[in-house]
């Protein structure tokens, strides 16, 4: 009986531990990121998301990071290999949840960076699927504020080509901005970015 109670306290301790050195890893990785130093970021969220598998969230920050880094590039060789490093961790997750709203929203943000990139090569081999994401995320997360926002986002960069009435959308981002006012993340870690560019693309509205 002293044995079972033993493996279980060393048990319980080493999943303490582990728990420990995944949320000081994560806590790390943010200050990183923080700081600017978004390739030594997106290195230690890799590391972690290799030591840490049954956690979507750091191969899900490896791809946040990267594609947030590629909207502010104009130079194709480090546009492809930011882009890339993203598709490469969010399609381990993917595999896993296909149907987590916050990856599908992340895919939808990879294939606009590519299209914001080179709209005239990528726009129309990219759009649809980037709404047919949004469309999915929404059916199954229709109170998440980054799902709500990003669809609309997207919908009012298009809407100089399709041209688009904009004030339904408009609205779509006001009730996401209510929405991240009541949104709970499920962990520490978990998505809660967005209200600052919510509220942004408000003034832009107005």
């Amino acid at each position: 009986m002293t044995k079972v109670i033993t493996v279980i306290a060393l048990f319980v301790c080493s999943l303490l531990s582990a728990q420990g050195q995944f949320e000081q890893g994560m806590g790390k990785a943010f200050g990183l990121w923080k700081e600017g130093k978004n390739t030594e970021a997106s290195d230690l969220f890799e590391r972690i998301a290799g030591a840490e598998k049954a956690s979507w969230l750091p191969n899900y920050y490896v791809a946040l990071v990267n594609t947030t880094t590629a909207f502010g590039t104009k130079d194709s060789n480090q546009m492809n290999l930011l882009l890339t490093k993203a598709q490469n961790s969010l399609d381990i997750e993917m595999a896993k949840n296909p149907n987590n709203p916050e990856l599908l929203v992340m895919q939808a943000m990879v294939h606009t960076a590519w299209i914001a990139f080179d709209p005239m090569t990528n726009g129309q081999k990219l759009s649809g699927k980037v709404m047919e994401l949004y469309s999915k995320a929404q059916a199954i997360a229709p109170e998440n504020p980054r799902v709500v926002f990003g669809k609309a986002e997207f919908e009012i960069g298009g809407a100089s080509w399709t041209g688009v009435d904009t004030k339904p959308l408009c609205l779509q981002i006001e009730k996401a901005i209510g929405l991240f006012a009541t949104f709970k993340p499920e962990t520490p870690f978990s998505p809660k970015w967005g209200l600052d560019r919510a509220l942004e693309a408000q003034k832009n509205c107005k």
